[in-house]
């Protein structure tokens, strides 16, 4: 039988509730000063770890210190400095497109809405969230890869776009619990749901979990974890 929204609420409020005794520092792990910082550190981090945008951060950000600093940036040399994290000439025309913008229309100043962010060159709706949430302490949802596939596998959508997911789990999780949900959910395919090879039998929340590629718990006296044929 289908699960009912209500029953969906209790087992996500469960869900989180053991999130939290695994991972109690679960935080953003890309680092950052103010908002406008974010909001590169994170358009830096498509397709690259955040270990390595910190690494790069931290020599960009004394040099670059206003939306003025950045748009002022030559492309090319913007471009060799951030080249370590991938895809580097797009990022660097969306890091110089926002900035011109913010300086244009916004006095420089981060705008502190959904919509004014994501107007920015460069700034989808999951790049908002997460200045929203993390700079501003704005309620918001941000929804990566990780949060795709736990949300999916823990059977708390069954949607597969990005947007559809993420109004699926605002619907879920209460709206002053967002941020941090987005943050767990993170982490543990960080650290436990991974994509590939999951931790399934240490998992903490493995009892609330409906997935069915996850591996059988290890039998008694057999001293190996037998999988679903």
């Amino acid at each position: 039988m289908a699960e009912s929204l209500p029953d969906r609420k209790r087992r996500a409020a469960a869900i989180l509730t053991r999130l939290i005794r695994m991972y109690p520092d679960a935080r953003i792990e890309l680092e950052s000063s103010n908002p406008l910082e974010l909001l590169v550190a994170t358009i830096l981090s498509a397709q690259c770890t955040d270990q390595r945008v910190n690494q790069v951060t931290a020599e960009l950000f004394p040099r670059y210190r206003t939306a003025r600093d950045w748009a002022d940036t030559p492309p090319a040399r913007l471009e060799r400095e951030i080249y370590s994290t991938g895809f580097y000439k797009a990022k660097a025309r969306s890091i110089l497109g926002m900035a011109r913008a913010l300086v244009e229309r916004h006095g420089g100043e981060v705008p502190r809405t959904l919509e004014a962010l994501t107007e920015l060159p460069g700034v989808g709706r999951k790049t908002a969230n997460v200045v929203l949430g993390n700079a501003f302490g704005i309620p918001a949802f941000p929804v990566d890869t990780h949060v795709i596939r736990v949300s999916q596998r823990l059977g708390l959508t069954r949607a597969t776009e990005p947007e559809e997911i993420h109004d699926d789990l605002c619907a879920l999780i209460p709206r002053p619990r967002w941020t941090k949900a987005s943050h767990l959910l993170i982490w543990h395919g960080r650290r436990t749901c991974h994509a590939k090879a999951p931790k399934c039998p240490e998992c903490g929340v493995r009892a609330l979990c409906p997935w069915p590629g996850k591996p059988r718990p290890v039998e008694a006296g057999r001293g190996r974890t037998v999988r679903k044929g």
